[in-house]
């Protein structure tokens, strides 16, 4: 490096380097403040990269329910915890509730099916709540409802309050269900709903029980008292004494308007979480009712009914005018109805 020598006298001798360029001086600031800058981004860009994918990670985990059904849904249902206003949950304010609602159509076995899981110590189904016009004449309506049930402050004899690890109701199709499907949708994803659909695979049974049920609504063969289900073999004999008579030749298109329905309602509701049950799965294979229990994360326990079946037997030895049915579904898509026993 350059210096100059300065010569003050004959003894002092000083040596004094030459001063710095200042342009030198930034550059090497300016370079130091680069390496640290791209440093600093790197280790930036390296913490986001990662944390991006843990999240890709928990978000496209598999369930460890996926073996039942084919859900859009995460099949571990929500957990809440509501706080109701006409009561106290006391002890069990910090046990967590599941939602659910049975979605079904009259005679398809939603009533017997709820009677089963309202016999778990732990669930409370609340009934066919929207066959009162008055909780389905708007979508204001139903979803005031649906807070009520939801927020435990919905009262029936199924109700067990406090301590209920799933509560929810039975839904048919044609009490504004599909009418409002949109804002429900929204209202099930929204509040965490599990769907649990119930269908009846024969419709011709479905029919029978149907046209019968009608007709004792005005007949009441039981001492003059109407009922839908019955608790013992002797009502049922009463009951099933009546033989309706089916119109076979609107037949084929009422059993594809009913199909179709049901259709209807899985692919509006195919986003939320769900489960499709068969009646004539869980009448065959009550192991059906532990994949319930599980897709609602309730504790398994052994379900029982006190409902008895009014219908067996043969459709041949139940319906009034059995030939002209059976000539009219014979060779068509809906022949297996013919003799399939439930």
């Amino acid at each position: 490096m350059a210096e100059y020598i300065c010569v003050l006298n004959k003894d002092t001798l000083i040596i004094k380097p030459s001063k710095k360029s200042p342009l030198f001086l930034r550059t090497i600031v300016l370079l130091f403040a680069m390496v640290c800058g791209v440093y600093i981004c790197t280790i930036c860009i390296k913490q986001i990269s990662s944390v991006t994918k843990m999240n890709i990670q928990v978000i496209g985990s598999p369930s460890p329910d996926t073996n039942i059904g084919t859900q859009q849904e995460p099949q571990i249902p929500i957990l809440h915890y509501p706080k109701p206003q006409t009561f106290s949950r006391g002890e069990c304010t910090q046990n967590p509730v599941r939602f659910f609602v049975i979605l079904s159509m009259q005679r398809s076995g939603s009533g017997w099916f709820e009677t089963l899981l309202n016999s778990h110590i732990n669930v409370s189904s609340n009934g066919e709540i929207f066959s009162a016009i008055e909780r389905r004449k708007n979508i204001s309506t139903i979803i005031q409802t649906l807070e009520k049930v939801y927020n435990l402050d919905f009262f029936t004899s199924a109700s067990k309050n406090e301590c209920s690890a799933a509560v929810g109701f039975k839904w048919m199709l044609n009490q504004g269900l599909i009418e409002h499907h949109e804002e429900i949708v929204e209202y099930f994803k929204h509040r965490g709903i599990s769907a649990i659909f119930l269908f009846r695979r024969n419709l011709l049974r479905r029919m029978v029980s149907v046209l019968a049920n009608s007709y004792d609504r005005y007949a009441k063969l039981l001492n003059g008292t109407h009922k839908s289900h019955v608790h013992s073999q002797q009502e049922a004999t009463t009951l099933s004494s009546y033989k309706p008579v089916i119109n076979s030749t609107s037949l084929i298109t009422d059993l594809r308007e009913v199909g179709s329905a049901a259709v209807k309602a899985l692919e509006y509701f195919n986003s939320t979480r769900h489960i499709v049950l068969y009646y004539e799965d869980l009448v065959t294979n009550r192991t059906k009712l532990k994949d319930v229990q599980e897709f609602l994360g309730i504790p398994r326990m052994k379900l029982t009914s006190r409902q008895v079946k009014i219908h067996k037997g043969p459709l041949s030895d139940i319906v009034e005018n059995w030939n002209d049915v059976n000539k009219t579904l014979s060779g068509t898509e809906y022949e297996s109805f013919l003799r399939s026993d439930y």
